[in-house]
């Protein structure tokens, strides 16, 4: 395939609409998500990072780590299928030794359009051009180009992070990288009552990231998600590899930590989860083959090793050991934390009762990985880097 003809695939119709199913109150939750991964010279195992999230929620207030939200508004959808929305902008930005966390976290209303759409400058075919555009002075915008050849980002960092040493001016362009992991996935499913979740993501990106001017090269994850139920406590993690395979993990589940209130990583508590509900994914460059994991297993442990890692309150980071398989392959991935980023949100419900979610995203240094199939085995070795991020929620947002 030439240049040219590369673009994104996959049906792209719905990447900026929110109305995919009706909103439910203080459930209802949406945002569109990216995380770009840059090899760190430095410090060869780890990787730079940024996150950004473009985020609504339909809920009269919440607290969003210590700053109360109250929308103010619903979400308004023109004729045209246009939509105005009450919502943040969050960001961090990990540079390989620092943590940025908050980088941005900024309230503003957000327009989301299709190149359908008068607004929109030119004519579109529907089919996955256009842009969140956060109504603020600066350029904050996350857009699909026409032809879904590429996602531009664009960001400016709060004069608080500045002040602390952050980049002011992120400028990031996401581009296919290979076949399956950068086809749109789509996932759609509807329990009682109508809550439910919706999510399109795209799983590995090639990316160029300016960072105050300064060009780096390295890979993208994107998702836009709905969510209309309850946010129970989960693991879910990712690794992008030099070769252009990708592998993920997702274990949601009961435990005691779901009524936890705070953000202290560890408790003596925190030993059961229930049930083994979890999948993975891994899509192999060396074979081309897909592997699609019904089990999953994630044990938690605190860092032990003569250099381990700790966040910026003193607390020790965590590692991973992840368990995906099926019948015919399976992996095994040890991977630790180098930092931590956390978002703390408390809720108001009924009865005067305040709900609670912390999630916490790490940065990963990957330790080992064993994976094996009917056509052999492979390790860490076989690979020039391997970049992840890994995510742990406890707490019940309801």
């Amino acid at each position: 395939m030439s240049e040219e003809d590369l673009h994104f695939k996959g049906d792209f119709s719905s990447l900026w609409r929110l109305d995919v199913m009706p909103p439910i109150r203080r459930l209802s939750w949406w945002w569109w998500w990216a995380l770009i991964l840059i090899p760190d010279a430095e410090n060869p195992g780890r990787s730079k990072q940024l996150m950004v999230l473009w985020s609504t929620k339909e809920t009269p207030a919440i607290r969003v780590s210590g700053h109360w939200w109250k929308p103010g508004g619903r979400m308004f959808v023109d004729e045209d299928g246009g939509h105005v929305i009450p919502g943040m902008v969050c960001a961090w930005w990990f540079d390989g030794e620092k943590m940025f966390e908050p980088l941005v976290k900024r309230e503003c209303r957000m327009a989301s359009i299709s190149d359908t759409h008068p607004l929109w400058p030119g004519e579109g075919k529907g089919e996955g051009a256009g842009a969140v555009v956060p109504l603020t002075d600066e350029d904050m915008s996350i857009g699909m180009a026409p032809g879904n050849k590429s996602f531009w980002i664009n960001l400016s960092s709060d004069e608080e992070a500045i002040s602390k040493g952050a980049p002011a001016k992120f400028k990031a362009e996401l581009t296919p990288w290979w076949g399956p992991p950068s086809e749109l996935t789509y996932r759609n499913n509807v329990y009682f009552l109508g809550m439910g979740y919706d999510i399109l993501r795209l799983q590995a990106t090639k990316c160029r990231l300016l960072v105050d001017g300064e060009v780096m090269e390295g890979t993208g994850y994107f998702q836009k998600v709905s969510v209309q139920a309850p946010s129970f406590p989960w693991f879910w993690g990712m690794l992008h590899f030099d070769d252009g395979s990708y592998l993920d993990w997702f274990m949601p589940h009961v435990t005691p930590m779901w009524s936890a209130r705070d953000d202290e990583p560890w408790r003596l508590r925190d030993f059961f989860r229930t049930p083994n509900i979890g999948t993975g994914v891994f899509h192999d460059r060396k074979t081309g083959k897909t592997q699609n994991f019904n089990n999953c297993t994630v044990e938690l442990s605190k860092q032990n090793s003569p250099d381990a890692l700790k966040d910026e309150k003193g607390k020790p980071l965590p590692e991973f050991l992840v368990r995906v398989w099926n019948e015919d392959s399976s992996a095994k991935i040890r991977v630790r934390a180098v930092s931590r980023a956390r978002w703390v949100f408390d809720q108001p419900t009924r009865a005067s009762w305040v709900s609670h979610l912390t999630y916490n995203e790490y940065p990963l240094e990957v330790i080992s990985i064993n994976y094996e199939d009917s056509e052999g085995s492979r390790n860490e070795s076989d690979y020039q880097w391997i970049h992840g991020n890994a995510e742990h929620a406890w707490g019940v947002l309801h």
